[in-house]
């Protein structure tokens, strides 16, 4: 488990000086003409060659080479057995949870910080979600907040782990690596596998990023991809389920595509499936974009360095790095104020916007939304202190590095 260097005690502190962040931002990024976006793709590539030629061919829908080829280098540049392109991350994430077993009225292990889809593609089967506690290093999942609310709640039955206070099976855990920085994989997998409990990996935000020397996803059974128009690979809307379980792989393609048997004419559908199939056009924009990730990354990675040293010295706030054992591809770089100046976080975001930096806050906690309200939780102190102090800075792979 990682220690959590990052928690800062509250105290009595002098106010924040505002104009010096704004101005260590200008260092690392420049002054920006006009506004500079939080994340935008950047298309310097094969894309208007792919996208004629999949024109040409005429086949822009859900069959043709492009949907082939771009499932081959995911699963390539990953290292996992099997890729399957799915319509976006959402999608990718409901059938990974399918395929989980995950049933309705069932609970699934979730992260109270994280991204709306992780928590609706739940919902979509049936299930609620239960929350724990985020690190303040991984700023995901932490192993000992879910082993300790596990012990709290749960038991195991002939028929699963059961929370004792609902009465409903958990049929999955769901670790996401937020902003692309890995989670403690090893010991979330540790804790799963001492309940008996599938673990579903949500690594939409963290293509390119390693834990311990493997892709995030590469060793999973069910993982999930996306390749929305902010993520570090775009394929304007996409997503993609990772698995190195070959029969799961071709499941998922399967009720993917509808359940659609093979067939010359006949349309026989063998099971309820989902037309979750990502499109030939926008599998020819991926494959263009994934020739270019390495550049992507090393570009981001110089960014967060710069961001990282103009932060060094700057009192009251630090830069989010990478987890010890682990690369990030730094989707979104992230600034922490110290707790006892969270509550100028809004004044920041204020000034980074006002002075041309498309910064936000964290995402609201998902126990924070009205339709989640009810869901069981752990204590979240954590994720309520993220939440309060953490500013996300622009971030694009187009954005050059000026603090050298």
């Amino acid at each position: 488990m990682y220690e959590d260097t990052l928690s800062i005690p509250a105290t009595k502190a002098d106010r924040l000086d505002v104009r010096t962040i704004v101005a260590a931002v200008q260092r690392a990024v420049g002054t920006p003409d006009g506004v500079l976006s939080l994340h935008e793709p950047m298309f310097g590539g094969n894309e208007l060659v792919y996208l004629e030629e999949c024109i040409r061919s005429t086949f822009v829908s859900s069959v043709g080479k492009f949907v082939d080829r771009f499932e081959d280098m995911l699963a390539a540049y990953t290292g996992a057995k099997r890729a399957i392109a799915v319509v976006n991350g959402t999608a990718a994430l409901h059938t990974c949870f399918k395929l989980a077993g995950v049933e309705p009225g069932d609970e699934v292990i979730s992260p109270a910080l994280t991204f709306i889809a992780t928590t609706n593609a739940i919902a979509y089967c049936g299930a609620s979600p239960h929350f724990v506690d985020s690190s303040f290093v991984t700023l995901g999942m932490d192993t000992q907040a879910l082993r300790t609310r596990l012990e709290a709640i749960a038991r195991q039955t002939p028929g699963g782990t059961v929370n004792r206070e609902t009465g409903r099976r958990i049929a999955a855990i769901v670790p996401m690596h937020t902003f692309g920085h890995p989670v403690d994989m090893d010991g979330i997998a540790a804790v799963a596998r001492d309940w008996g409990i599938p673990v579903v990996e949500d690594a939409a935000e963290s293509l390119g990023s390693t834990y311990k020397g493997h892709a995030v996803g590469s060793r999973a059974r069910f993982a999930a991809l996306s390749f929305n128009g902010n993520k570090i690979v775009t394929t304007g809307g996409g997503g993609a389920i990772l698995t190195n379980d070959e029969d799961i792989g071709n499941r998922a393609k399967h009720i993917t595509t509808t359940a659609k048997l093979p067939h010359k004419w006949a349309f026989v559908h063998d099971e309820i499936g989902f037309n979750y199939r990502l499109p030939n056009l926008n599998s020819a924009l991926g494959c263009a974009q994934l020739e270019q990730l390495d550049g992507f990354l090393k570009n981001k990675r110089l960014l967060a360095a710069a961001y990282d040293r103009v932060f060094a010295d700057v009192p009251g706030v630090r830069f989010a790095c990478e987890p010890a054992g682990t690369t990030s591809n730094y989707w979104l770089n992230a600034i922490l104020l110290d707790e006892a100046h969270a509550s100028s976080r809004d004044e920041l975001l204020t000034a980074l916007n006002d002075a041309g930096f498309g910064a936000r806050p964290v995402w609201t906690l998902m126990h924070r939304l009205p339709m989640y309200a009810g869901s069981p939780r752990g204590d979240l102190r954590v994720a309520e202190s993220i939440e309060r102090r953490l500013i996300n800075l622009p971030s694009s792979a187009s954005i050059q590095a000026r603090d050298e």
